[in-house]
C-alpha cells in the first residue's frame, strides 16, 4: 500500500524517488496522484515526507487537484538556463532538475526512478544529472521494484475502484452474450442482418464500442478467440474468422478505467448453440479445478503452492502440465493468476519462481484463471474471476458472472 512505501524505501536505502511522464497511462504517476489530467510532470517523493509535484504551469490547477504540494516548473526558469547552456536543452535540462533536488535537499542522495520517459532521453538526462552531482546516486530496479512491492496490496478506496471495472466489464460481457445469441444461423455460422457471417472484427467493434461508453479503455485489446485459436493462449482471435456453433470461444476481457486507471481481468469460454462432448470434457476439468482452487485459497498461503497444486488437479485427470514438462504447448501451459491493479500483471505471482515470502495476504487483488489448451484438437478453455483478500481474511470475487459453457442461441 501507499502507506508502506517509506519503510520500503528504507529496506532498499532509498532516500527519495523520482516518477516523470504523463499523469495518465503511466502507472506509477497514476498511483501517486490518481490519475490527474497532467500531460508531463516530475514528481518527488522524499524519505519521511509527502510526494512532491512538479507540473507546467498551464496544468496548475489540474496538479492541484490531486491536492499534493505542487511546485510549478515555469519558477525554475528552462529559458533562463538554455540561454546559459548556448541552447543546449539536456545541460538546461539536467541543471533543472539539480535544481529541484536541491530545493529538497536532495543532492545527496539515492534516487531511484520510475515513470514513461524514452529511455534514450531518461539515459542521457539522468546519466548526466548524476554526473553532475557527485553525491547523487540513480538507482535502477528490475522486477521486484519498490513500486510493485507496494502495490501488491491495496486500499479500499483502489478496491473499489478495480470492483467498479468488474461491473462495467461484466454487463458488457452480458451485452456480448446477448449479441451473439439473437443473431440468426444459417449452416452453423451467425449472420448479421445484411447476410454477412459475423466474425471476430465485429464482435471486437462492439465490445470496444460498449466499454466507451461505460468509460472505460481498451488498451490492450481484447482476446476473442474460436476454435484452433482459442488452444493457443494468448492468440487475440483472427479478425476474419466467422462465428460458428460448437466451437469453443475463449473470451478473455481486461478493460482499464479511462486515462489509463485501475484494470479488471476477466475470462469466460463459451460455445454457442451446443458443446460437442470433448469439449464439454475438457470444460469440466476446468471447471472442477476452478471451483477447487476458488475454494482453497487462504491468507498467508504461499502463491507458488497454487500453481503446484493447479498442476497436480490437472495431472490427476490426465492432462499433461508446466510441472511434467516446463516446455509442454498442450494441456495446462501457464500460471495460475497474477496480481491485478493498475497494471494487467503484478505481484503476487502464482509462479513456481515466486519466493516464498510472496503470500496471499489481506489487501491482496489477484486473478484465478486456469485453463486447457488442445489447438490441434480446435478446442481451448480458460476461466478467469479478479478476487480481492479482504481485511478479514475471507476471499471475495469482485464482479460475479455465471459459468455457462452453452449459450443457447435465441434466434431460429
Amino acid at each position: 500500500m501507499k502507506s508502506d512505501l517509506d519503510q520500503l524505501m528504507q529496506s532498499l536505502d532509498l532516500d527519495a524517488i523520482l516518477i516523470t511522464g504523463p499523469a495518465q497511462h503511466n502507472p506509477p504517476m497514476v498511483y501517486l496522484t490518481g490519475g490527474a489530467h497532467l500531460t508531463s510532470a516530475d514528481l518527488i517523493k522524499k524519505r519521511g515526507s509527502n510526494p512532491v509535484l512538479f507540473h507546467n504551469s498551464m496544468e496548475r490547477d489540474e496538479a492541484a487537484n490531486t491536492g499534493l504540494p505542487t511546485k510549478s516548473l515555469s519558477d525554475y526558469r528552462l529559458d533562463e538556463l538554455l540561454k546559459q547552456n548556448n541552447g543546449n536543452l539536456l545541460q538546461a535540462t539536467i541543471q533543472r532538475y539539480h535544481k529541484m533536488l536541491a530545493d529538497l535537499d536532495l543532492t545527496t542522495a539515492r534516487l531511484a526512478i520510475y515513470g514513461k520517459i524514452d529511455a534514450g532521453t531518461a539515459y542521457a538526462i539522468f546519466s548526466g544529472l548524476e554526473s553532475a552531482l557527485p553525491g547523487l546516486t540513480i538507482v535502477g530496479q528490475v522486477g521486484d521494484s519498490l513500486l510493485l512491492r507496494a502495490m501488491a496490496t491495496k486500499e479500499k478506496e483502489e478496491v473499489e475502484r478495480i470492483r467498479n471495472m468488474g461491473k462495467i466489464t461484466t454487463r458488457v460481457v452480458g451485452n456480448v452474450a446477448d449479441f451473439l445469441t439473437s443473431h440468426k444461423v444459417t449452416d452453423g455460422v451467425l449472420l448479421k442482418t445484411d447476410g454477412n457471417p459475423l466474425t471476430i472484427a465485429d464482435v471486437k467493434s462492439c465490445i470496444n464500442l460498449w466499454l466507451a461508453e461505460q468509460g472505460a479503455e481498451n488498451p490492450e485489446g481484447t482476446i476473442f478467440a474460436i476454435g484452433r485459436d482459442a488452444g493457443v493462449p494468448h492468440s487475440s482471435g483472427n479478425p476474419g474468422d466467422l462465428l460458428r456453433l460448437g466451437q469453443t470461444i475463449i473470451f478473455d476481457i481486461f478493460p482499464c478505467e479511462a486515462g489509463g486507471g485501475y484494470y479488471y481481468d476477466f475470462t469466460r469460454t463459451w460455445c454457442l448453440g451446443y458443446a460437442p462432448d470433448d469439449v464439454q470434457a475438457v470444460y469440466d476439468d476446468v471447471l472442477a479445478v476452478f471451483h477447487q482452487i476458488m475454494g482453497e485459497l487462504k491468507v498467508n498461503t504461499p502463491c507458488r503452492d497454487y500453481q503446484n497444486r493447479t498442476c497436480e488437479l490437472f495431472e490427476t485427470r490426465g492432462h499433461p502440465t508446466v510441472k511434467g514438462n516446463p516446455q509442454t504447448e498442450i494441456g495446462y501451459v501457464h500460471g495460475l493468476g497474477h496480481g491485478l491493479g493498475l497494471q494487467i500483471h503484478e505481484y503476487p505471482r502464482f509462479s513456481f519462481f515466486a519466493p516464498e515470502d510472496e503470500r496471499l495476504v489481506p489487501g491482496s487483488v489477484i486473478t484465478v484463471e486456469p485453463g486447457l489448451y488442445y489447438p490441434e484438437r480446435g478446442l481451448g478453455v480458460r476461466l478467469e474471476d479478479t478476487v480481492w483478500v479482504r481485511p478479514d481474511g475471507q476471499i471475495e470475487t469482485l464482479a460475479e458472472y455465471p459459468l455457462d459453457l452453452v449459450l443457447p442461441m435465441k434466434a431460429t
